[in-house]
């Protein structure tokens, strides 16, 4: 078996039970100095002794081989990086002996955090004179984004169950829309229409249960009528699968629960019109040509996006991607993330970042090297698309996507290829938004830091009327 090491976790079972070491030693048959061992991670745990731990404290062997110190790791970095901690930041050995001597307290630290961060995102959302009631309820759509960060928006048995349903019979990508038809109605005695704009009344797709009928607008493309299909087929043949899956996503609303229901159908859909080996071998051989890609796969370049951002499989992963797409006042609605990003956690707000300029050059793939306040680095592009057209009044209604990683993988990327990345003046200056950014002398500044104090002098006037 791997290497492996549970040093915080023994040490926790073994306080549950207020014993000494010498006490857990005699219970399992060793001696005290090879708990001491494996408590203070000198040791990786054997087969016999994670037979005897689960034997005697009754667990699941699963709970003790279980690594969650890279998760927390990531988070209390990512946490620490919050201006409301100042300049002194713990190293990366101090955040480690934390976590490995004191993991209750840093998971009641990161609990605080998540707290806080709800109260802010709460406060920006409604202006500090409109504090709403319920201050420190999360929002549904938090939840579900944690729920997907959690699992590194990833789901093997989603991906399986694709694979599984592909692999029933050869299909080539163009014949998939008459394929997923025939399934609906042969398997499932479900007919699929495509209706005239008036009739569907501004909805794109509508699964009528009692007439056995999906009604598809016209004012969808071919591609999005292939994803709409995959969608329902996920809903119908899936039902225990996302059942599973939900009960573990910590949501309790009925519309939180609905809500997360149509995303991890969403990520079928995804994971059913491109296959994870053939998408992942396409993205790498063309470096993630994200329009060679949408060809191959006679799918979207939105699709595409989102779809890279789950190729997280254990010995198989693409590039670990962040997406953001946003509207033209700014408005994230739509955020993934294989990774722990606060850029894609937060960020979407800062006008320097040009997921903004890009409506200015509809269709233009605009790539940019950035560089946090943290001194986090990322290379992204950013690119407009457009919503389907239901009449003239929705004419132009156009979006921006983001797709973004760490500075360390774009040499994988196509799009990186050209610049020079050791050039300091090629990464440009971003915050996450103007709350939370403490940058000085920003041009582009709109609001007051909420943590930082910026220098006034009356007989100076800066950049922006916040500071001198």
């Amino acid at each position: 078996m791997p290497k492996t090491l549970i040093g915080p976790r023994m040490r926790q079972l073994r306080r549950e039970h207020n014993q000494t070491q010498a006490e857990m030693a005699q219970a399992l048959g060793v001696s005290p100095s090879y708990i001491n061992l494996l408590e203070n991670n000198q040791r990786s745990l054997s087969v016999p002794m994670l037979m005897a731990l689960s034997d005697i404290y009754d667990l699941d062997w699963r709970e003790l081989t279980t690594d969650e110190a890279s998760k927390s790791i990531a988070d209390l970095r990512h946490a620490m990086q919050d201006p409301i901690f100042g300049d002194t930041k713990p190293d990366l050995h101090e955040i480690r002996a934390a976590i490995d001597h004191a993991p209750r307290l840093v998971e009641g630290f990161l609990q605080l955090y998540r707290g806080h961060r709800t109260t802010l995102e709460k406060i920006m959302r409604s202006g500090i004179e409109k504090m709403p009631e319920k201050l420190l309820e999360t929002s549904p759509e938090t939840v579900i984004h944690d729920f997907f960060r959690d699992h590194s928006n990833h789901f093997p048995q989603l991906e399986e169950a694709a694979e599984r349903l592909r692999g029933e019979r050869a299909v080539a990508q163009e014949d998939l829309y008459v394929h997923l038809k025939d399934r609906l109605r042969d398997k499932h005695a479900i007919q699929v229409q495509t209706r005239p704009l008036e009739e569907m009344d501004q909805t794109l797709r509508f699964y009528d249960e009692a007439a056995g009928t999906v009604f598809l607008s016209q004012a969808l493309d071919h591609n999005n009528r292939v994803f709409q299909l995959a969608h329902v087929l996920g809903l119908i043949e899936l039902p225990d699968l996302l059942d599973r899956l939900i009960e573990n996503s910590g949501i309790k609303s009925d519309q939180g629960l609905a809500r997360c229901r149509v995303e991890l159908a969403n990520y079928f859909a995804g994971a059913y019109v491109m296959p994870y080996i053939p998408l992942l071998r396409t993205a790498e051989r063309v470096q993630y040509d994200i329009d060679r890609v949408a060809a191959a796969f006679a799918v979207s370049f939105e699709q595409v996006c989102h779809r890279l951002t789950t190729l997280q499989r254990e010995g198989a992963r693409g590039v670990p991607f962040f997406f953001l797409r946003i509207d033209k006042a700014g408005n994230v609605s739509k955020r993934f993330n294989s990774t722990s990003f606060n850029l894609a956690e937060y960020g979407g707000a800062c006008p320097v970042w040009n997921i903004h300029a890009a409506f200015s050059n509809p269709g233009v793939i605009m790539p940019q090297f950035v560089e946090l306040p943290d001194g986090e680095r990322y290379f992204t592009i950013s690119r407009t698309v457009h919503r389907p057209v239901f009449s003239q009044e929705t004419q132009d209604r156009r979006l921006t996507l983001a797709l973004g990683c760490e500075l360390q993988h774009a040499h994988r990327i196509g799009y990186a290829a050209t610049y020079n990345r050791d050039d300091e003046r090629l990464f440009g200056q971003i915050g996450l938004n103007c709350h939370l950014c403490p940058r000085q002398a920003c041009s582009q500044r709109a609001h007051q830091p909420l943590f930082v104090e910026l220098p006034i002098d009356t007989n100076r006037r800066g950049n922006t009327r916040y500071e001198s």
